[in-house]
């Protein structure tokens, strides 16, 4: 299907699968439409499978934005205390269309919850409330995780019963949009179609000793073998070694789930020079899950102790922090915690944590594939094949699971039926009682101002997106531990973007007041410690360190309670 057929029928407020190669053009064609709802000011939500594939659309995991977390289940009192949070509330039931990319990482499990929470908040039967929903992606990449008995059937989220009931158009992309060189997708057509040639071997096999540069990045299939290669490469570097302990609290089995689930190592070594990537998203610090960069030294930090120094790849440094992965019970309360610097080695991954990626340059090894899809996935991050060294791969390596291929057929048949009827077909009347459905604008003198702020625009600032969650948050009567609790970040976070709230857009903060006491003492020791102007008791940039203020405290009062107080007294 051509991206202008695909686009006449979202316009229409089907609800699409729209699916296709890599190249096909998919997250252009979302945001094409993405842009044609917000210059009709319809409510669009845009969500995806994982935190790294959220990056690319500027949205959020479904998970987060639905609500259902880590859950595979959903009683009447969860469903009764979700509606119960204002902020959740306020989204799901104002939204109007849906977005899921990456489909096929989500477990038909949580597209059923998805579709259960989104029925009840908007109080009908119909499939997802009612609302658009379009879902993107493509079904030959690795299933989504399941427990260890799962069949890949049971997984899928094509099989579930909120896939049947959306009824979706399928929109199969067919042109082909990559620049460059273009092999590369001729061999990943070919392992879709299953039609590999003697030709397509024999180009995969010449990049062996292929020069890729000095930057790039190992996939490999299992854990052991990306665990020796970056041990290796740490034990060359010789430089001092710092360990960094994740610390864990509450129940213990819950514990060892996180442990299980979290990128971020029990034990972390790093050394200067080290080759690291991020693992958890944090708009305000400037990386996402994924990112790349080096270890270019250690610095002592007032809250924290010794932290890490990393540089990545496009030249950005940052003190990296630890962060908090957690599970909380129905009152919201965390019941399981696993606090760690959140990065892992990086000279070698592996291709099931390469998802969603997209690399300049690799070293792949798939000598020892034990899941089919492994090979597409690991050679679809690629751009070219000129980045490509493919050390070798077995008999495995190159098929796809058989239920991806019959669905893919399927998919590719029901794509062409509507392509032929729809491709010369005015849907115009459908797109304007669309839009007049959501609430939407039709006045050309708006839209045509809307689209020119759109483009004005260009990509979301995530510095301004985070705040304005906290903004939003903290107007609705949140306080500064559940708002941390429901954005997933720390409340140090939160106190500084009450800080730049504060100051830029002159948000009174004056709820958050910890009390005349508390901000008196930090006053006191505030004033003593700036006239004495002792140089360790300062940073780089002039501002006064917390340690010494909370040392000085008695009773010794906690970092956040002393940044908060700082608040009102500068």
């Amino acid at each position: 299907m051509k991206q202008e057929t695909a686009l006449k029928l979202l316009k229409a407020g089907e609800n699409v699968f729209l699916t296709g190669s890599a190249g096909a053009g998919k997250t252009y064609t979302l945001n094409q439409y993405i842009n044609y709802l917000k210059a009709r000011k319809v409510p669009v939500a845009i969500t995806a499978s994982t935190g790294i594939a959220a990056t690319h659309m500027n949205g959020m995991t479904i998970h987060t934005w639905a609500g259902i977390g880590i859950k595979d289940f959903l009683s009447d009192a969860d469903l009764k205390n979700m509606k119960e949070r204002k902020y959740l509330k306020e989204h799901l039931e104002n939204a109007q269309v849906l977005i899921i990319d990456e489909i096929s990482m989500l477990h038909a499990k949580q597209l059923n919850l998805v579709n259960q929470v989104l029925k009840y908040f908007k109080e009908s039967d119909e499939a997802f409330g009612g609302i658009q929903v379009i879902v993107a992606g493509d079904f030959f990449q690795l299933p989504p995780v399941g427990k260890n008995d799962e069949r890949n059937r049971d997984k899928f989220c094509f099989m579930s019963e909120a896939w049947v009931e959306a009824k979706f158009r399928v929109c199969y992309l067919t042109e082909q949009h990559r620049q460059g060189d273009d092999y590369l997708n001729d061999i990943l057509n070919a392992i879709r179609a299953q039609r590999i040639d003697h030709q397509h071997l024999q180009a995969l096999e010449h990049t062996r000793h292929q020069d890729i540069g000095d930057t790039f990045t190992r996939l490999y299939t299992h854990n052991m073998d990306v665990d020796n290669i970056n041990f290796k490469h740490l034990n060359e570097i010789e430089t001092e070694s710092k360990q960094f302990d994740a610390v864990c609290d509450g129940n213990e089995k819950l514990i060892e789930t996180l442990k299980s689930s979290v990128r971020a190592p029990e034990i972390l070594n790093l050394k200067k020079h080290a080759k690291v990537m991020f693992v958890k998203n944090n708009f305000d610090m400037g990386y996402i899950n994924g990112s790349l960069g080096e270890v270019i030294g250690f610095e002592e930090d007032d809250d924290h102790g010794i932290l890490p120094k990393v540089k990545l790849t496009d030249g950005t440094v940052l003190l990296v922090e630890p962060e908090t992965w957690s599970v909380d019970n129905d009152a919201g309360k965390t019941i399981a915690s696993f606090q760690q610097i959140p990065l892992r080695l990086a000279w070698a991954i592996t291709i099931h944590k390469s998802q969603g990626m997209t690399l300049e340059a690799a070293e792949i090894n798939l000598s020892h594939t034990f899941e089919k899809g492994q090979g597409y996935v690991a050679l679809s991050r690629l751009k070219s094949l000129s980045g490509l060294r493919l050390l070798g791969f077995n008999s495995q390596a190159l098929e796809l699971d058989s239920l991806a291929i019959k669905a893919d057929r399927r998919f590719q048949e029901l794509s062409e039926e509507a392509e032929t009827h729809y491709a010369l077909i005015d849907l115009t009347p459908q797109h304007n009682a669309f839009i007049r459905h959501c609430g939407g604008t039709l006045n050309e003198t708006e839209i045509l101002r809307n689209e020119k702020k759109i483009a004005k625009g260009g990509k979301t600032n995530y510095a301004t997106a985070t705040l304005d969650e906290t903004r939003v948050l903290f107007e609705e009567g949140y306080d500064i531990q559940d708002i941390a609790v429901e954005r997933g970040l720390t409340p140090a976070t939160i106190i500084n973007h009450l800080a730049r709230l504060q100051k830029e857009q002159n948000l009174d903060i004056s709820v958050a007041h910890p009390g005349d006491e508390v901000v008196e003492e930090v006053r006191k020791i505030y004033k003593r410690l700036m006239k004495r102007q002792n140089a360790e008791h300062f940073s780089e940039d002039g501002a006064i360190k917390l340690r010494p203020i909370v040392e000085a405290t008695s009773p010794r009062m906690g970092y956040d309670q002393v940044r908060l107080a700082l608040l009102f007294i500068q």
